[in-house]
């Protein structure tokens, strides 16, 4: 209980304190990690939570499923077909490029041995999409840099997932339940794809049987029924939950837009919800302790995958697109590291290899440091944007259509 009563005063704080965060480089999310960290054992003392506590890896889940399959909502596959280069690129090259020098960089400067610094990298090549939504979310942001930041964000944690799991075999003597094989993997895989898409074509061919549906007051809660029978569904069959929430939510918008929209307020203020508490709880892992562990090789290697693995491995991959300038550099920086790091790393941890220890602090203090450098930039580059625009500087032919609708809602005002 007293779990419950913290997180009720943090999330009464940040509903406060919403209105200014919107406006500043003020963070909702870091409310809550400093709010876990003050709380915790390494502080007041007031909760006790453990890297191994079920609590942690439930809520970490738990907010990455529920962010997934809102943000699927958001894919438009008609402008998805038109500007599908960026994200396969960021896809199909950027992450790759982040994998191999994360683990070039973890090896070298930190001294982990090779198949658990390749496992670094794969825990952390992944951007999370709860604090790219950030930035994703602001309509401010050109709509092609966030379909790219929305669907890379979207995928590549159903992508790292496979390789996070051979790895962990490949590192040595695992703890039991741990065994992996290709072929499982490739199984998970497609059984999360196909209860992705099937899952809703299911419920959507119910809802048009005429003696059914749902009365006005209550639509909202079929796509809800939808995503809850998905993510049971997944853990019953140990299919991928990561790919099969992104996937659905993308199908049950293709299928019924009106559906999306009278769902849309209610996932989103469920998705912050299990967002702040996972945050919370993560915070309640940064101890003291936890950093001290941390050798300063290990600190050079955060900051540079933050601030030059993530930039470099995207800009790279993004070269010859479409995309100008400003576009390019602010999706090479918004590559947050979240809770998709989080199971992952938790996976490292419990895993039981040799050096599981050692990974799963640099993975901690790297995720920590991604969520303060990345919630508190969104606002201040997502202004850059509208700024320009307001100033009529369009960079394409989007801004060019954007911007008289732009002025006018201005003058309007």
């Amino acid at each position: 209980m007293v779990l419950v009563a913290v997180f009720g005063v943090a999330l009464l704080i940040a509903v406060l304190l919403s209105g200014l965060a919107a406006r500043t480089v003020l963070s909702t999310s870091l409310l809550f990690l400093v709010g876990g960290a003050l709380v915790s054992d390494g502080f007041l003392g007031l909760i006790h939570i453990t890297p191994d506590s079920e609590l942690v890896s439930v809520t970490a889940d738990l907010a990455l499923f529920a962010v997934l399959f809102t943000d699927g909502q958001h894919v438009a596959f008609a402008k998805l077909r038109a500007n599908w280069l960026g994200p396969a690129r960021a896809l199909g090259l950027g992450m790759p490029l982040a994998f191999v020098f994360m683990a070039l960089l973890t090896h070298y400067l930190v001294g982990l041995d090779w198949t658990t610094s390749f496992l670094v990298g794969a825990v952390l090549a992944p951007t999370d999409p709860v604090f790219a939504s950030a930035i994703v979310g602001r309509k401010e942001v050109p709509a092609k840099l966030r379909e790219l930041l929305n669907v890379e964000s979207g995928i590549n944690d159903g992508l790292a997932l496979p390789v996070v799991l051979l790895l962990i075999a490949a590192a040595g003597p695992t703890a039991a339940g741990h065994e992996v094989s290709i072929g499982r993997i490739a199984l998970e895989l497609s059984l999360g794809l196909a209860f992705g898409v099937l899952l809703p074509l299911f419920v959507n061919g119910l809802v048009r049987f005429r003696l059914l549906g749902a009365e006005p007051k209550l639509q909202p809660l079929l796509p809800l029924a939808t995503g809850i029978i998905l993510y049971g569904l997944c853990h019953l069959t140990h299919a991928n939950p990561y790919l099969a929430a992104f996937s659905a939510g993308a199908v049950l918008a293709a299928l019924s837009p009106e559906a999306k929209e009278a769902f849309e307020p209610l996932g989103v203020a469920l998705a912050e919800l299990a967002k702040f508490a996972a945050l919370l709880v993560f915070g309640a892992l940064l101890t003291s302790q936890l950093f001290a562990h941390l050798s300063w090789q290990g600190y050079v290697a955060v900051v540079l995958a933050i601030v030059l693995i993530r930039p470099a491995s995207l800009l790279i991959s993004l070269a010859g697109t479409r995309f100008e300038r400003r576009e390019k550099l602010t999706a090479a920086w918004f590559g947050p590291k979240g809770f998709a790091s989080v199971v992952y790393g938790l996976l490292v941890l419990q895993s039981g290899i040799p050096q599981a220890e050692q990974a799963y602090t640099l993975i901690a203090v790297c995720i920590a440091f991604s969520i303060v450098a990345h919630s508190s930039t969104d606002v201040p580059i997502a202004r850059l944007f509208d700024v320009e625009d307001l100033v009529g500087l369009p960079d394409d032919e989007d801004d060019q259509e954007a911007v008289p609708a732009g002025l006018e809602r201005k003058t309007a005002v």
